[in-house]
C-alpha cells in the first residue's frame, strides 16, 4: 500500500464521521464545499455507525477523518479496518468521547475545535459576570412587577462592576478567553490553577490566588474547570459557604464539579446568587427547589457554540485540514499528555 505525504499538492482522502443531526447543524452546504476543496471528501451520508460494510469500505481509503458530536470510537477494530488513516480533525471541543488509546498508539495526529468554541462560552459568561454585577435579571423582574419609577439614587453600593473582583477557576481555553475579555473593564481578576505559575499568572493579568482565597475575596467566581477525577465535586460545601455574602458562582464547565446539594442550600437560603449553565443531573428534576428559586438562574447549557455560531467550528476544520494536507501541521494539536488536564 502507497501512502502519500501530505505537502505541496498532497489531497487527503477524508471521510465525515458524527451523527447526522451533528453534520447537518455544523457543517452547511457552504462549508461542505469548502471541506471538499482542500480534501476528497467521501459522499454523504456521514458515518454514524462505522462498523457498516459502507463504512468499512470508505475508512479502507482514508487520510483523514473528519469527526463530530456522535462519532462512535476508534477503537482497534475500527482502526484495523482503516490503514491509511492518519489524522482526526474534530469540529467540536473535546475528543475524549472517540478518540482511543489505539489512536495514539498508532501515532494517528489529532486536532479540536475547542478553541473556537471557547469564544462563546466565554461571551456567555462576560455577559453573566456584568449583569449579575448590576442585579439586572432581579431588578428586571421587580420592575415587571412593580411598574413604576426606580430611584437610581437609591441604588445600594453594593451594585456595579466598578472594581468588582472576579475569581476564574481554571485557566483552561474558556478561562483563559474570559480573562481576555474582561481586560477593558475596570474589574479585578482573580486566578486559580494549580499548573500556573506566578509568571504566567502576570503575563494573563491576574493575581495567582489559593482555592479556599478565591472563593472568599471574589464577588463573582466563575468555573471552568474540566471534569476530571480529581476535579469531581472540587467546589465542596466548604468553600460554597465562605462566598461573600450576595456573591456569585458562574458554571459553565460540568455540573459535578460543584456539591450540587450545598450549592442548592446556599441559593434557597438566600446566601448567595448562582448561574448555572449545566447542572448534576443534566436537567434538573422537575420539583427541584432551584427551579423556584429567585437567586438562580439555570439556562439550558447553551454558552457554547450554538446557531451560527457552529460556522467557527466548521470553519476551524477547514483551516486544519488545509494546514496539515500542507505538510503545516495542526495549529489547534490535541496532545495524548493534555488529555489529563483538559475537558
Amino acid at each position: 500500500m502507497t501512502v502519500s505525504t501530505p505537502g505541496p499538492g498532497f489531497r487527503p482522502r477524508a471521510v465525515l464521521a458524527m451523527s447526522r443531526a451533528a453534520a447537518a447543524a455544523v457543517l452547511a452546504p457552504d462549508s461542505l464545499a469548502a471541506l471538499g476543496r482542500v480534501c476528497d471528501l467521501a459522499p454523504l451520508p456521514v458515518l454514524d455507525d462505522l462498523t457498516t460494510d459502507r463504512a468499512r469500505s470508505l475508512l479502507a481509503d482514508a487520510d483523514l477523518l473528519v469527526t463530530g458530536w456522535g462519532c462512535p470510537p476508534l477503537d482497534e477494530e475500527v482502526l484495523a479496518a482503516a490503514p491509511r488513516l492518519r489524522a482526526v480533525v474534530h469540529t467540536a471541543g473535546s475528543v475524549r468521547g472517540h478518540v482511543t488509546d489505539a489512536c495514539w498508539a498508532r501515532g494517528i495526529e489529532v486536532s479540536s475545535a475547542a478553541a473556537a468554541n471557547a469564544l462563546p462560552v466565554a461571551e456567555y459568561t462576560l455577559a453573566m459576570i456584568l449583569l449579575t454585577g448590576k442585579r439586572a435579571l432581579e431588578r428586571a423582574r421587580d420592575h415587571r412587577s412593580e411598574r413604576r419609577r426606580v430611584d437610581p439614587l437609591a441604588t445600594p453600593r453594593s451594585v456595579g462592576n466598578h472594581r468588582r473582583t472576579v475569581g476564574i477557576l481554571s485557566a483552561s481555553l474558556i478561562g483563559r478567553r474570559v480573562v481576555e475579555l474582561l481586560r477593558p473593564h475596570d474589574i479585578e481578576v482573580l486566578l486559580h490553577d494549580p499548573y500556573v505559575s506566578d509568571a504566567d499568572a502576570a503575563a494573563l493579568g491576574v493575581e495567582r490566588v489559593g482555592l479556599a482565597e478565591l472563593f472568599t475575596r471574589s464577588d463573582t467566581v466563575s468555573v471552568h474547570t474540566p471534569l476530571l477525577p480529581e476535579t469531581r465535586g472540587l467546589v465542596g460545601r466548604a468553600l460554597i459557604d465562605s462566598m461573600r455574602p450576595d456573591a456569585v458562582l458562574i458554571n459553565t464547565a460540568r455540573g459535578a464539579v460543584i456539591d450540587q446539594d450545598a450549592l442548592t442550600e446556599a441559593a434557597v437560603a438566600g446566601r448567595i446568587r448562582v448561574v448555572l449553565d449545566v447542572t448534576e443531573p443534566e436537567v434538573l428534576p422537575p420539583d427541584h427547589p432551584l427551579w423556584d428559586c429567585g437567586n438562580a438562574l439555570i439556562t439550558p447549557h447553551l454558552a457554547g457554540s450554538q446557531g451560527n455560531e457552529w460556522r467557527r467550528l466548521a470553519d476551524l476544520a477547514v483551516a486544519e485540514t488545509a494546514r496539515w494536507a500542507s505538510g503545516a501541521g495542526f495549529l489547534h494539536p490535541v496532545r495524548r499528555e493534555r488529555l489529563a488536564f483538559t475537558a
